[in-house]
């Protein structure tokens, strides 16, 4: 068993554990934790090197640190990966082993379900550790959190464009995951008209109505395009064949480039910062810990799309993009919180 500190410029902490009586390999970042203890997810991919799932977790601890400050909640950002395929490689001394390692770092990282890792997955990891969150008795799954705030980000993106309520505004939505399905539930019973793209278009046409590939859904002929799967898909390329309004989704890292956002915002699209509508996943994990009552957590959430609103207003005034807006909010508070 062994932990080797990698040097990170922007993080505080990167660190790679190895056990290996479980054959576990893991990359936990902590980025920042001006504003208290990094928290974030625990993804296990079958990452082709360990490049590049120090990459993926870099990038993604980073986001999590503007996640949590523009969600006013009171944590830093962090990830954590697991390098494996996680329907053969998954077992419990395995994630018992990554329970250990999150427990050695006392503190500093929480944990959390991501892609590839379940509800169930993080009970077991905390039979080794104290610190993770996201099965506290009485709450759901946060991803559906996740998709309310995605939600309520977007009717008040679309109000923003002179719009009223959602009914009859045609929405499109890349991905039907845990989020992505539950969004599109949201959208039905508002009166959205959907045009859905995802992995089993028998499976979506059936519940969900009007479906077509993946790539087309981001030239479909709609009002509004709910990203939900992939990251990075947003970029010169496709930015001028969108035909979309407004985009709000929540997939995490929808921007290729920061550049992106002055293009969509060229183009006259309004761009809701993923990193803004997708926090109400987090937001649960923040009440859970707390002990909070339902409603405490519904007006939390509903508060993402009053700081949706904000950006979008101060973004008209001073001439920049919303994504930069976020940005320099959210750095703000976590800058600001060092004193």
């Amino acid at each position: 068993m062994s932990t080797a500190d990698l040097d990170s410029s922007d993080h505080e902490l990167v660190a790679i554990y190895r056990d290996a009586a479980s054959d576990l390999v893991a990359i936990v970042a902590v980025h920042d934790r001006a504003l208290g203890p990094a928290i974030g997810g625990c993804r296990m991919l079958p990452y082709a090197t360990l490049e590049h799932a120090l990459t993926d977790v870099l990038r993604l601890s980073r986001g999590m640190t503007y996640k949590c400050a523009i969600a006013g909640i009171p944590y830093g950002g962090g990830k954590a990966v697991i390098i494996g395929d996680p329907l053969t490689a998954k077992n419990p001394a395995l994630l018992h082993a990554f329970g250990d390692f999150v427990e050695s770092l006392g503190g500093r990282y929480i944990t959390s379900f991501d892609s590839g890792t379940t509800l169930d997955d993080i009970r077991v990891i905390g039979e080794r550790t104290q610190y993770s969150a996201g099965y506290a008795d009485g709450y759901g799954n946060a991803s559906a959190s996740t998709a309310i705030g995605v939600f309520h980000c977007m009717a008040r993106a679309w109000r923003e464009v002179g719009g009223t309520d959602l009914r009859g505004v045609r929405v499109g939505i890349q991905g039907l995951g845990n989020v992505g399905a539950r969004l599109a539930g949201l959208l039905g019973e508002a009166g959205a008209v959907l045009t859905v793209a995802d992995t089993d278009p028998a499976r979506d046409a059936q519940l969900f109505g009007a479906v077509v590939a993946a790539d087309e859904i981001l030239s479909a002929d709609i009002d509004i395009l709910a990203p939900c799967a992939l990251g990075a898909i947003l970029n010169e390329r496709s930015i001028p064949t969108i035909r979309a309004r407004v985009i709000a989704g929540g997939a995490n890292n929808q921007l290729a480039a920061n550049e992106d956002a002055d293009l969509l915002r060229a183009s006259g699209i309004l761009y809701c910062p993923d990193y803004l509508t997708n926090a109400g996943g987090i937001v649960e994990l923040h009440h859970q810990r707390m002990g909070s009552t339902p409603e405490a957590l519904a007006a939390h959430l509903a508060t993402l799309a009053d700081t949706l609103g904000e950006v979008i207003v101060t973004a008209a005034q001073c001439g920049k993009s919303t994504a930069a807006v976020a940005d320099h909010m959210a750095e703000a508070r976590f800058h600001g919180a060092r004193g």
